[in-house]
């Protein structure tokens, strides 16, 4: 059988190479960026090897059951008990939902502080802030001759709070602990 050259595959045996590596790469999401990157480049590269010696349909086939191969790979990167949760991404995913009902507070507040001095540069007294729906509960903002004072209320509703823990969950993957994932993970890995 003659041997093809890289440059002779044709514009469909490189398409079915670049469909194959990146189905592989659709089942590796849990390996780091870096480690998902080098599979897909070595993945590629045996392809084209392999299909300048026996064609491209059969290099493909050669790969095998795609699951089971990304399966291999997510075992050799985390071991026979699959990829751990993270706490410190989801840390950083809770912050994330602090920053951004801190800023719509904040924002919210110099909004409705710059609303009352421009209708009454000079204002005194006691003035009601509705808050942001759903977010930042209602306050009351005291002015004395124009300037901001004491604030009281403005607290974030529960659905923050639960949105936080929901981000910690999903941030940190915390489903990992989950005897049932761990179970369907060493049963998904090769057994060598």
């Amino acid at each position: 059988m003659n041997r093809m050259s890289d440059s002779e595959l044709t514009r469909a045996d490189r398409l079915r190479i670049e469909r194959a590596v990146w189905a592989l790469n659709s089942h590796l999401g849990d390996l780091p960026i870096r480690s998902k990157r080098a599979r897909r480049r070595e993945t590629r590269a045996n392809l084209h090897a392999a299909a300048a010696d026996i064609g491209a349909i059969e290099a493909v086939r050669g790969l095998g059951d795609l699951r089971s191969h990304a399966a291999g790979y997510l075992a050799a990167e985390y071991g026979e008990h699959g990829p751990r949760p993270s706490y410190t991404m989801g840390t950083i995913w809770l912050i994330m939902v602090h920053v951004v009902a801190g800023l719509l507070a904040v924002g919210g507040k110099a909004a409705f502080t710059a609303g009352v001095r421009a209708a009454k540069p000079h204002a005194t007294g006691d003035f009601q802030w509705p808050g942001v729906h759903y977010v930042i509960n209602e306050a009351t903002i005291t002015f004395r001759d124009g300037a901001t004072g004491a604030m009281v209320g403005g607290s974030w509703t529960p659905l923050v709070y639960l949105l936080s823990a929901i981000a910690f969950v999903v941030g940190g993957q915390l489903w990992r602990l989950l005897p049932q994932w761990r179970s369907r993970y060493s049963q998904a890995a090769p057994q060598e």
